[in-house]
């Protein structure tokens, strides 16, 4: 026991130390080191406990998931499989877009923020998208032809809320997992930007515009949906609407930069001009016209068939 005391006295002395050190180090390398620590615990006995479902670490932040690598696949192919089936359970897509971000693309993407003096202003003030922080009311009372204006009437005309966005819980790093949710609470604004609707057609449009310009492969994956659309959807964006979601994605800005908050009173051209992205054809006024057709032509033939 005698010769036991000196030891403990030692190891607490180097704990403390250890503690003082991780202190003044910045809170992105103190989280770093902390989920280092937590993942790779050490026993009693020197052995390490690795991570799995019955030694999961505790969560970096708030509603924080840890996955083990077999339970990220798993859950990538589940909600990658319910996303296809069903396009509305944007549960499933967010889950999917979590699952298949890590590790690589969302720290591509949270690179191209640092890269940027506007992406790295808003890592650090990590501004939220709601109702709330916006002040919907105010922005109903701008000009039409502003950012705020623009985005506001395309909430109003499709019946979307900015407060219906689920949190991010399967990214690991606390950084990387606000880069995925600025990421998502901003999809409103690009479809705001683009004009493109939230119906399917629309969505698969902007998810492939999307993924030339994040590369997130939950982007990449939705064009899947394209085999699920009728054969005029089809036509449409394979001659219109993808080569315009591939092409824009491309050479306009890392639309993860922008700083929407700041944008609102914006002239909505400028900024499209500023990004170098330019607007698609109304697919509303499209399906709207091709609807107004059909019917034209269905009229006709019963005319015709009373007629005969």
């Amino acid at each position: 026991m005698k010769t036991l005391t000196p030891r403990l006295r030692s190891l607490s002395s180097k704990q403390s130390l250890l503690q003082h050190h991780v202190q003044q180090l910045p809170i992105g390398a103190t989280a770093a080191l902390s989920s280092h620590i937590t993942t790779t615990a050490t026993t009693t006995s020197g052995t390490t406990r690795p991570f799995s479902v019955l030694n999961r670490p505790p969560p970096n932040y708030p509603g924080h998931v840890p996955l083990t690598g077999l339970e990220r696949a798993a859950l990538a192919v589940g909600s990658g499989v319910v996303s296809f089936f069903d396009p509305y359970r944007h549960d499933m897509i967010a889950a999917l877009g979590e699952a298949t971000a890590s590790p690589y693309f969302i720290e591509r993407l949270r690179r191209a923020m640092l890269s940027s003096r506007t992406g790295r202003r808003i890592l650090r003030d990590r501004p939220r998208i709601t109702s709330a922080s916006l002040d919907l009311p105010r922005l109903r009372a701008l000009p039409a032809n502003t950012v705020g204006g623009t985005y506001v009437a395309w909430l109003d005309r499709e019946g979307v809320s900015p407060d219906t966005r689920d949190g991010v819980r399967y990214i690991d790093d606390a950084e990387c997992a606000y880069v995925m949710q600025r990421y998502r609470e901003s999809h409103d604004f690009y479809h705001a930007l683009t004009g493109l609707p939230v119906v399917r057609e629309g969505e698969v449009a902007l998810k492939a515009f999307e993924f030339a310009n994040t590369l997130l492969p939950m982007t990449g994956l939705s064009l899947l949906a394209i085999a699920t659309m009728k054969p005029a959807e089809r036509g449409r964006f394979w001659s219109i609407y993808g080569p315009w979601a591939v092409r824009n994605g491309l050479r306009s800005d890392e639309v993860i930069n922008v700083y929407w908050e700041e944008e609102m009173e914006t002239d909505v051209d400028a900024l499209r001009a500023r990004l170098g992205i330019e607007t698609p054809p109304d697919l509303r006024d499209i399906r709207k016209r091709e609807r107004a057709e059909k019917k034209r032509l269905k009229e006709a033939a019963a005319a015709q068939a009373v007629a005969s």
